[in-house]
């Protein structure tokens, strides 16, 4: 009883957290697709066709591709485009063209992310906001204003936290989905003969029959799969069981009878198309429905907001990303972070959005291309995992991945004819991403080696160390060093200049797994050299806090002499100069150099006190 009691809890969180962006999918998807940027004419056939292609994507992208199929994808409890990256570039061992091919597909689909993560907050709230332009068009020059309000306030918001809110989440979207759910029966009972769209042969009938008009269509139907891909993000949060059972048990009812609610509508007064959502409600309940419509809409921009500050943690940790500042919002809850750069370059770029479309109708044209191109990748990848790690046959793999790339590819086709009308804008700011991600990646790279090549092996500079002693003060000397075999260059510059080596010599080296959690029995690797050197080797996951004050406390139990009060900590800075002729193009080399400058600060990413730590630099050609 007291584990149903608890599924039935997380069952609830999940519809707060991982259901608000297709939730809320309904305030504009119909719209789209009738008085879109390519409007499909209202008959009852249309608009038959058109339900059944929204209902059977539903089953087949969401019910059976996510929830049933890539759910069980899982990396130690976690999902997502990273952790799929990570499962499936455990098959590349001796086989270094496919792991390119993985890290750049995972890559750019993480980069994709952004994109969806700004398109997702402008469309959402400001259609959200329009509807007061059904209850009163003389409010229709406040819709941008209202809007750009309602969406700062949620971004200058994010440096408190959602703890305080957060249990609001899954009540408030119980509600709208209750809601959702209500005005659609009451549209159904008016023109019952729109649950014949259940049958899929209306929508395979259009496809036959209207091939050009049923493609175009396509680039509305998918915006009601937005927010599918954070099923399988969240994954870690909630639980698989949890998330399936919101799915078949609540919002996939609610959203059925939504849509067929508004496709009710749209046949019994095709008038209705100006905003199928919003006539769906009596006039008495819209001013209610649009403070709960933007209500939802904030809760489901959170949700891709705090997606953005996941990725690009994980990206720091995988080493795709420069260091940033993250601080923690919540005591309680590790996944409660706030990254102040990528909070307020989402807002800029979202205002940029809404000041320049002003409308759901013209961003809905820029939607899509960013959300199907991440669905394409994660199919590929599936079809790494299912073939390399579980085994499957190449005629089972195909078959099932091969459907799923069918539905996919035929989504992502249709959204990509929506370039030149805005689609560009999601996909320019995943390349750009991209190229940020996969640069620091390489220059990191290659930055590492130059360290590696004018370093001094470990053994040789102990040896003589051993021969030829300089004044040895007592205390604990930490270094941080990229590479195990090789003297830290701040070590050699202490020497050097100060002339002095501490009595006890710790070679601290992080290393990143392809987990999201290490087990705090492996997190730390301690081996005891000569001459008063120790190396340790600190382990964590793509999901885990970097913290090395606490983890040379755990370096205590394996026979660390560690005092925090009488421990320096000596940070190298390299002050890096670009070279013509580099393995990198010199226009990246200046890019990973201003990436590096601006980085964040080492002392606040590795949790070092402050007033504990000694920088030394150096130049460094790369």
């Amino acid at each position: 009883m007291e584990h149903k009691s608890s599924l039935r809890a997380l069952a609830i969180g999940a519809i707060g957290v991982v259901y608000g962006d297709i939730g809320t999918s309904p305030l504009y998807t119909l719209h789209e697709v009738f008085a879109g940027s390519h409007p499909l004419a209202i008959s009852p056939d249309n608009v038959l066709a058109i339900l059944s292609l929204i209902f059977w994507s539903l089953i087949f992208v969401v019910s059976v591709k996510y929830v049933a199929f890539i759910m069980r994808a899982e990396n130690h409890g976690e999902g997502g485009i990273m952790a799929l990256m990570a499962l499936a570039l455990r098959t590349t061992e001796g086989h270094p063209k496919r792991g390119r091919w993985i890290v750049m597909l995972g890559v750019f689909g993480a980069a994709l992310f952004y994109g969806d993560g700004v398109i997702t907050p402008a469309i959402s709230v400001l259609s959200a906001v329009e509807g007061i332009e059904i209850a009163t068009p003389a409010f229709k020059p406040y819709v941008i204003p209202i809007t750009l309000s309602v969406l700062f306030g949620l971004f200058w918001f994010q440096k408190n936290g959602t703890a305080r809110i957060g249990a609001l989440f899954g009540p408030v979207m119980c509600i709208w989905f209750a809601t959702l759910a209500v005005l659609g029966v009451i549209n159904i009972l008016h023109q019952p003969s729109v649950m014949q769209a259940l049958n899929p042969m209306h929508a395979l009938h259009f496809i036959s029959a209207h091939k050009a008009a049923a493609f175009l269509s396509l680039g509305g139907v998918v915006l009601a799969l937005t927010g599918a891909e954070a099923l399988y993000a969240d994954m870690g949060h909630f639980g698989r069981q949890p998330i399936q059972m919101a799915w078949f048990w609540f919002v996939l009812p609610a959203l059925t009878l939504n849509y067929f609610g508004q496709g009710a509508l749209l046949l019994h007064d095709p008038t209705a198309v100006a905003n199928p959502f919003y006539l769906l409600a009596p006039n008495w309940a819209l001013y209610p429905m649009i403070l709960l419509a933007t209500i939802a809409t904030i809760i489901a921009s959170q949700a891709v907001i705090t997606g953005a500050y996941s990725i690009t943690k994980q990206a720091m940790q995988l080493g795709y990303s420069p260091r940033m500042d993250v601080l923690h919002t919540s005591e309680e809850t590790a996944g409660q972070i706030y990254l102040p750069f990528i909070n307020w370059t989402l807002l800029v770029a979202i205002f940029i959005l809404v000041l320049n479309f002003k409308s759901s109708t013209s961003l809905g044209a820029a939607y899509g291309i960013a959300v199907t191109g991440t669905m394409v990748i994660t199919t590929i990848l599936a079809f790494v995992v299912v073939r390399k790690l579980w085994g499957w046959s190449l005629v089972t793999g195909s078959l099932v991945i091969g459907f799923l790339m069918i539905i996919d590819f035929a989504y992502f086709s249709a959204n990509a004819i929506k370039i030149e009308e805005g689609g560009w804008v999601p996909l320019a700011m995943g390349l750009f991403a991209y190229t940020l991600m996969i640069t620091w990646h390489k220059g990191r790279a290659l930055h590492l080696k130059r360290i590696k090549e004018e370093g001094d092996e470990l053994e040789s500079f102990m040896n003589m160390m051993k021969d030829h002693p300089p004044f040895r003060p007592d205390g604990t000397a930490v270094y941080l060093t990229p590479h195990i075999s090789g003297v830290p260059h701040a070590l050699l510059h202490n020497l050097y200049h100060n002339q002095v080596l501490h009595q006890n010599i710790l070679l601290v080296t992080t290393r990143a797994a392809d987990i999201p959690h290490v087990a705090a029995t492996d997190m730390v690797k301690v081996e005891h050299l000569h001459s008063g050197f120790h190396r340790i080797i600190v382990s964590y996951g793509f999901k885990d806090e970097v913290n090395i004050p606490k983890a040379l406390e755990v370096s205590c139990n394996q026979g660390i002499d560690y005092e925090p009060m009488r421990a320096s900590f000596f940070l190298g800075r390299d002050t890096l100069i670009p070279r013509v002729h580099s393995e990198l193009p010199y226009w990246r080399e200046l890019l990973y150099i201003w990436m590096f400058k601006n980085a964040g600060d080492a002392t606040a990413y590795f949790k070092i006190p402050p007033n504990r730590v000694i920088e030394l630099g150096t130049q460094r050609i790369l």
